[in-house]
């Protein structure tokens, strides 16, 4: 994506994942912060803080530069019009009807640059009944119905701790931006794309809520937490004697076999899904899994081709050998931090590989080389500006 510029007026972390991806490929993003900073920047997961920089702005902002503009000013709006004249892509989400309130709405923006690929994100959608509801992951979860899905009979819905809604939408963002592109490359014109939360968490469900429709009633989750309430036995996670072990699809005969379960090795029990009686299979499997360790069972299942693994917690993951073998724990330089771990790249290029060529930027660091090359500001005018209350 090099030569690509994308105006990001995002905040929080479904818009500025999308972008931060964008630069990954070789976009040149250019993040617009109000005058305080992206809200982000003063929120943290585990309230953490180094150099002052939060982790979380950190984690979703590297590959950008940084200038911070009162949009409610005028110099401030025409320093924006004049990156997006410039820009191939804009991405915002704000609520609906902010940008069109600052007069800088899909319809303006396509006027004044009718290649420009537009790409609003909101919690619900640009219309309809919760239009003035405020959007966020969990909220947009609970909506869904996912969280229904989780956890064992009779206990509260469970949400994910990652923010599912968020991450899906920035990956929905991004494929259809690209597609976008490619639409453009053969009209040459642009076009608006608008995302949501409810929609990406809904769609992302496909295939159990498409199970739901066709059985016209919810499923009952288990009772001894089989993780799909859609899923039998033996499916699921075991305590093991020094840890746990995952047990995916698998015929419980073939399982049954191997383990030395007497009472479950019969044809009767060749499926891979069993409903009936599942919380009960999963009890004996249970308690024969708690007599050995989790590496003994790998050993001998996986030379039997049964689907199994263990259960990493994040610094077991951190030193798993596939983990460092695919590159997902890469380590950057950041000017107040120093040294900052974080994930790498999911995905490979052979022949454009992503690159890290800057941190997360520190609120309005880019400022004075924005002006000057997508404004077309003079040093005079720059300094003038940065000045100006619009800046303060």
């Amino acid at each position: 994506m090099d030569g690509l510029i994308v105006a990001d007026f995002t905040q929080l972390a479904q818009g500025p994942w999308a972008t931060q991806m964008l630069g990954d490929m070789g976009a040149e993003v250019i993040k617009i912060e109000p005058i305080k900073g992206d809200w982000m920047r003063h929120y943290s997961y585990g309230n953490l803080y180094p150099a002052g920089e939060s982790i979380s702005f950190v984690s979703f902002n590297r590959n950008k530069k940084s200038i911070a503009l009162n949009l409610k000013d005028g110099k401030g709006l025409e320093a924006a019009k004049k990156i997006i004249q410039k820009a191939d892509i804009l991405i915002e989400n704000f609520r609906p009807g902010v940008m069109e309130r600052l007069g800088l709405g899909y319809e303006d923006m396509s006027a004044l640059n009718p290649r420009l690929i537009y790409c609003s994100s909101s919690g619900y959608g640009s219309s309809g009944p919760y239009l003035k509801r405020p959007g966020q992951d969990l909220l947009a979860q609970s909506i869904s119905g996912a969280p229904s899905l989780n956890g064992k009979k009779d206990d509260i819905p469970v949400v994910t701790a990652v923010g599912q809604a968020d991450l899906l939408t920035s990956l929905f963002i991004n494929q259809s931006i690209l597609a976008a592109l490619q639409a453009r490359y053969t009209s040459g014109k642009g076009q608006k794309i608008e995302a949501n939360l409810l929609s990406s968490i809904v769609g992302f469900h496909i295939q159990e809520i498409t199970a739901f429709l066709h059985k016209g009633s919810s499923p009952d989750r288990s009772e001894s937490g089989i993780p799909n309430p859609w899923v039998g036995a033996p499916y699921g996670l075991y305590h093991t004697q020094d840890g746990y072990i995952a047990i995916g699809m698998n015929s419980v005969q073939k399982l049954a076999r191997v383990m030395g379960l007497e009472k479950y090795n019969s044809e009767a029990f060749i499926s891979n899904n069993i409903i009936e009686n599942r919380d009960q299979i999963r009890f004996d499997f249970g308690a024969v899994f708690k007599t050995k360790a989790t590496w003994e069972w790998l050993d001998l299942l996986l030379e039997e081709d049964i689907w199994c693994s263990q259960v990493n917690t994040l610094d077991d993951m951190v030193n798993d050998p596939q983990i460092k073998h695919n590159k997902m724990i890469i380590e950057i330089d950041h000017p107040s931090i120093g040294k900052v771990r974080t994930t790498g790249f999911p995905v490979s290029f052979s022949e454009t590989p992503q690159r890290i060529y800057r941190p997360s930027p520190r609120l309005n660091e880019n400022a004075e080389e924005i002006l000057r090359d997508f404004c077309g500001y003079e040093a005079d005018d720059i300094t003038k500006f940065l000045k100006q209350k619009a800046q303060l």
